[in-house]
């Protein structure tokens, strides 16, 4: 059974069991201005979890993908990629502990046949200090369930990672119960982290046994959580039963809610019964193309092929989903990817028309089960092969500043750097690479064959590289919150402001003008829009002015889900151009009393205050502070509350 078959069995089971089958969300998602990228299966869902009724019904489920760029540094192991699948399954108000434990042990062991004796699970130990008792009733179920294998089913108290665990794995055990910090769910992790308001709860993991021999660098014990290899997290089983109200204080929900996430990667390695995710049948075939392409084997250069495997398909599924190299955000993150795949891929010898043989391999495995991904193909392989040529430039470029600057050691005009006589520091190195995209390891190779002296350069290097993902981690923050941020009343603010200048640019410039992008935090909203030229200081006047008269008003703010083909055409919502929705779409619109057609009518998920002149609260009005221009043809405005 292989992952495709895999993803294809687990959405049929579940919607043999009464789920709705949801269409994944693209990676990068247009209302949710907190995060970069879908980072997890239930990101879409959380409005969903947090009370909203879903159009397809109270049970969901889907394959969703996922990317976490802050994992880019940790590939070339064997289990970890930037880009991943996660098969999800969600129940709000519905089903709850005993169905799902039950539904997940029979899809592993009866559909996918995994072999049980190879399971084991882990509980939350609870918590006196809130009141939350041991998760007895869901060890309970999954003791019950190895005992109808014929398997012992003993627990143990493993307790937390701080204390170092006080002990490992005996005979006959299989459920171990772990502290907050491995044990329960909330978007900031252990309970007496979890924001006051939010939905969380403890949670039941499965894991898988790979049987190796345990590194004992990894702790004197193993356990299910050891890092050591032996075991792998398969999936894990949420159980949303409180609600924070305070300080150390939790209350049981109302409405109780599963969301269960299993790495489809994960489950295709344990089902070959090898740790080793890039061996599976959405993974190898990149492999084999590149041993094609190198003439050199995946054991000798594992490292070099298991990077641009992974890369490749986050960039291939970006491509897809619209995001385009660029400096900035996810288009920033997207030309790394696709630089450092090239440069594993000179790294391997293959210099020439490298994504142009290998995305098509991707798009072939993809196409059948992602209709998206047959649609777009020639598009993505025409977007990716463009940066790959740019990219080349740039290491043309390098190789030039090289050349300049052995043969003189004199400082090049072009590169503002001061390099000492006969020799390159790690900062000359950081610089190439920083400024020009230049490969550290081709500066290095470079400065080898010259005889160029380069000291203790990896330290510098090293240091310089650190500096800057600190100023990075700083810029970034609010921004990768991910999951339930941007629900602050503020965020809310922007938002509804964001809607309300959308439709003024289209009164004042035209309906050419279509939202490109868009990004809010708590100080300002700032909106990317199509438009030939510079816009006036007349015509944004103009915008204020009408944005400000509407929030006078007091509209009324309010979503209706319709039917998207409906919503788009009939109805004529806004929407963001070439964006992909599912069948319903949730539109919002804003209207003053007594008026029959409301000022804003456009598709979006939220989220929005519930009338404007929650705006103009503390005496503030709507200002733009800047237009400028993003792109060719795109332009950007930033605007506040002041």
């Amino acid at each position: 059974m292989n992952a495709q078959q895999i993803r294809n069995a687990y959405l049929k089971f579940f919607e043999d069991r009464g789920h709705a089958v949801i269409k994944r969300a693209p990676l990068v998602l247009k209302d949710d201005p907190t995060t970069l990228f879908t980072g997890s299966g239930m990101q879409p869902i959380i409005p969903y979890l947090l009370g909203e009724i879903h159009p397809a019904g109270n049970r969901l489920v889907d394959s969703q993908t996922c990317l976490r760029a802050q994992d880019i540094d940790d590939i070339g192991d064997n289990r970890h990629t930037t880009f991943f699948e996660m098969l999800g399954n969600w129940s709000m108000g519905d089903y709850f502990k005993k169905e799902q434990i039950e539904w997940m042990w029979e899809f592993l062991t009866e559909v996918v046949q995994l072999d049980p004796s190879k399971l084991y699970v882990t509980c939350y130990i609870g918590d006196d200090r809130y009141g939350i008792p041991k998760d007895t009733e869901a060890a309970e179920v999954w003791k019950r369930l190895f005992d109808s294998k014929g398997l012992s089913s003993g627990e143990a108290d493993i307790g937390s990672e701080e204390a170092g665990y006080i002990r490992g794995i005996k005979e006959g055990e299989r459920i171990f119960y772990y502290d907050g910090s491995k044990n329960w769910w909330s978007r900031n992790g252990a309970p007496e982290n979890t924001p006051v308001g939010d939905p969380c709860g403890p949670d039941s993991e499965m894991f898988y046994d790979f049987g190796t021999p345990h590194d004992p660098s990894f702790g004197e014990h193993c356990h299910p959580n050891c890092d050591c290899g032996r075991f792998m997290e398969i999936g894990n089983n949420v159980f949303m039963a409180y609600r924070k109200v305070g300080d150390g204080k939790f209350e049981p929900l109302e409405k109780l809610n599963i969301d269960h996430g299993s790495g489809l990667e994960r489950i295709a390695a344990a089902k070959l019964n090898d740790p080793d995710v890039f061996k599976i049948s959405i993974m190898w075939p990149i492999i084999e193309k590149l041993q094609a392409l190198s003439g050199k084997k995946y054991e000798s250069h594992t490292n070099a092929m298991r990077v641009i495997a992974d890369h490749l398909r986050a960039a291939t599924f970006l491509a897809v989903d619209g995001c385009v190299p660029s400096n900035k955000e996810q288009g920033y993150v997207m030309r790394r990817l696709l630089r450092r795949a090239i440069r594993f891929a000179f790294e391997l010898g293959i210099e020439q028309n490298f994504l142009e043989e290998v995305v098509p391999t991707i798009a072939d495995m993809y196409h059948d089960d992602f209709p998206e991904v047959a649609e777009k193909r020639e598009d993505v392989i025409a977007v990716l092969v463009k940066e790959e040529k740019t990219f080349r430039q740039t290491l043309r470029k390098g190789l030039q500043i090289f050349e300049k600057k052995m043969a003189g050691f004199s400082t090049p005009t072009t590169f503002p750097i001061e390099w000492g006589e006969g020799k390159m520091s790690g900062t000359d190195i950081f610089q190439l690479y920083d400024t020009y995209g230049f490969p550290v390891e081709l500066s290095v190779e470079e400065a080898y064959k010259r005889g160029i002296d380069l000291g203790n350069w990896q330290e510098e290097f090293d240091a310089k590289m650190k500096e800057q993902r600190e100023r990075s981690q700083t810029a970034a923050k609010g921004t990768f919150k991910g999951g339930l941020g941007g629900q602050t009343l503020q965020h809310k603010k922007y938002h509804t402001a964001t809607h309300l200048m959308y439709q003024a640019l289209r009164d004042v410039l035209g309906d050419h003008v279509v939202q490109r992008g868009s990004n809010i935090t708590e100080e300002r909203l700032r909106f990317d829009f199509s438009h030939p030229e510079k816009v006036t200081r007349e015509q944004l006047d103009k915008v204020e002015e009408i944005v400000n008269r509407e929030i006078a008003k007091d509209l009324k703010v309010s979503f209706a889900e319709y039917p998207t083909e409906e919503a788009t055409g009939k109805l004529g919502a806004l929407g963001q151009f070439g964006d992909r929705y599912g069948d319903t779409v949730k539109v919002y619109k804003m209207i003053a009393d007594g008026e029959e057609k409301p000022y804003s009518f456009e598709i979006c998920g939220g989220p929005h205050v519930d009338h404007t002149l929650q705006l103009f609260e503390d005496g503030k009005k709507f200002k733009i502070i800047k237009e400028e221009a993003s792109s060719a043809g795109i332009r950007r405005i930033k605007a506040v509350l002041v």
